[in-house]
């Protein structure tokens, strides 16, 4: 029963791996471009902000926040986290 088992998840671990790495990689270059996109946004929210609309230079500000490093591409390490915890799940129930 368990060498089934083995079987049967041996594919789906290395779909993960594989869809985690890709991930990763792409993540990764992805972090770049957007922090240089967050960085001008933000210092373009600050002029808005203070020559020409707060609730236009806000809604920038807003913007820069969720582009930068600490807004949805945190969320997207999470889920790629979470993928990586259900492959090592697998992993131990199945192969160990």
């Amino acid at each position: 029963m368990r060498f089934l088992l083995k079987l049967l998840f041996a594919p789906v671990v290395v779909v993960l791996a594989v869809f985690v790495w890709l991930c990763g990689g792409i993540l990764y270059c992805a972090s770049w471009v957007f922090t240089l996109a967050s960085a001008l946004v933000s210092i373009l929210g600050v002029a808005v902000l203070v020559t020409y609309s707060v609730k236009n230079g806000m809604i920038l500000l807003v913007i820069a926040f969720l582009v930068s490093p600490f807004g949805i591409p945190m969320l997207a390490t999470k889920l790629l986290a979470l993928l990586q915890s259900l492959r090592g799940f697998i992993q131990n129930r199945v192969y160990h």
